[in-house]
């Protein structure tokens, strides 16, 4: 007798398939799911690692900013001490000049001419004085204008003198000059 197998093999086979690519399908969602989980942990711990370097950058910029500021405040001190100390010495070098001044107007004042009143604004001086007579006055101005700390004497009022008839009043104006600066000045 032939044996016929009355269960339903084809339908059990297609159960059987069907729970196998169920299966097959499950693991295969398991471990996309694992794969992606694993992918999402890299990409956050990417995204972390990147946020505390940025956030490592901004501290030390903003430590640099601090310290550029503080190079800034130094390199301003520093300009102010070297101005000042650049006031000091223009002082410490001038500080003979005006001795030696008055030492050359003592020498250059011709008998018979008196100074009344000097002033001095930068470099121009103001005399106000008297003299005996006109000559006494030009040859005071010539000795002015021949002395190496003088120049360019103008006189600006010659007058008598009020409460006498042979004294002259006058008013004149003379630039100083350094010799130092005389000698520079021909060097170039």
């Amino acid at each position: 007798m032939a044996r016929i197998n009355l269960r339903p093999w084809r339908e059990e086979l297609r159960a059987e398939r069907q729970k196998s690519f169920v299966t097959v399908l499950v693991g295969v969602l398991i471990i996309s799911a694992g794969l992606s989980f694993l992918w999402y942990r890299y990409m956050e711990g990417q995204i972390e690692t990147q946020n505390n370097r940025n956030s490592f950058l901004t501290t030390q910029i903003s430590q640099l900013n601090e310290q550029i500021k503080e190079i800034n405040e130094l390199k301003k001190r520093r300009e102010a001490l070297i101005d000042r100390m650049r006031v000091i010495q223009d002082l410490q070098g001038k500080r003979p000049v005006i001795v030696r001044l008055f030492d050359e107007l003592v020498r250059i004042t011709p008998d018979g001419v008196f100074l009344e009143k000097l002033s001095r604004t930068n470099d121009a001086v103001a005399v106000t004085g008297v003299g005996e007579s006109n000559s006494r006055i030009s040859t005071f101005m010539r000795n002015l204008d021949q002395s190496d700390w003088f120049k360019d004497p103008s006189l600006s009022n010659v007058k008598t003198k009020p409460d006498s008839d042979s004294l002259r009043q006058f008013d004149l104006r003379v630039t100083e000059e350094s010799p130092a600066v005389k000698e520079e000045g021909d060097k170039s």
